[in-house]
């Protein structure tokens, strides 16, 4: 069997450099942008917006809409409805709604059924999770998995940030101007100009006209 450590120092510098260069070349040309193929497959991909290489899974592009200047990751997967669902087929406005100038860190999932909501220049750190629908549990006759989810619409507002690892459950309503530390989940509303963390993610830090940020924030 062939080894990397069979080449020749020189040799294996050559080939480094050309596979670097070759996966470059894919990465630039392999992503997705308004005016390709597959990027007229979504309701709306604004100008100068782009889908890095590789993208993750992604379905049902029509019910999914992208504002201009936005950059989404590699290995991000975007979902608006599921397979076998009738009612995508009489939906008119997309279920998943991202804003203009947004960056979506690589591995986040987005994973609309009824409505999700990303406002402008949201940053959105890697390996996040957002979705409107979870796993109903009220039937015991019938396992959990094969009952019908519980939708409730999400809202990220204009110029929010949240970190690594966040996990935004159905229902939740997070303001503009938020910081949501990274690992915490949300669920429920977060109101404006606040920092929330933990899981539940709480309030730890608001703003006021008055005090500016209570508590202060560390010098």
């Amino acid at each position: 069997m062939f080894a990397a450590s069979d080449l020749s120092p020189l040799a294996r510098k050559l080939a480094a450099a050309a596979i670097h260069r070759a996966w470059a070349w894919v990465a630039t040309v392999g992503c997705i942008g308004p005016d390709d193929a597959r990027g007229r497959r979504f309701h709306a991909m604004g100008a100068h917006s782009c889908i890095c290489f590789p993208p993750g899974s992604v379905f049902g592009e029509s019910g999914i809409q992208i504002g201009a200047e936005t950059l989404i990751g590699p290995y991000v997967s975007l979902s608006a409805g599921m397979p076998g669902d009738a009612r995508r087929s009489t939906l008119e406005a997309a279920v998943v709604v991202i804003g203009d100038r947004c960056s979506i860190g690589r591995g986040t999932s987005i994973v609309g059924l009824r409505h999700i909501q990303i406002g402008d220049d949201v940053a959105i750190g890697p390996n996040v999770y957002i979705t409107d629908h979870n796993h109903s549990y009220s039937d015991v006759t019938v396992p959990i998995a094969g009952q019908w989810p519980v939708e409730a619409a999400v809202r990220i507002g204009t110029g929010s940030w949240l970190g690594t690892g966040v996990i935004v459950l159905p229902g939740s309503d997070i303001g503009c101007h938020v910081t949501v530390a990274a690992g915490s989940v949300v669920r429920g509303t977060i109101p404006d100009r606040s920092v929330a963390a933990g899981a539940p993610a709480q309030v730890v830090r608001r703003y006021s006209p008055d005090d500016g940020w209570v508590p202060p924030l560390p010098r």
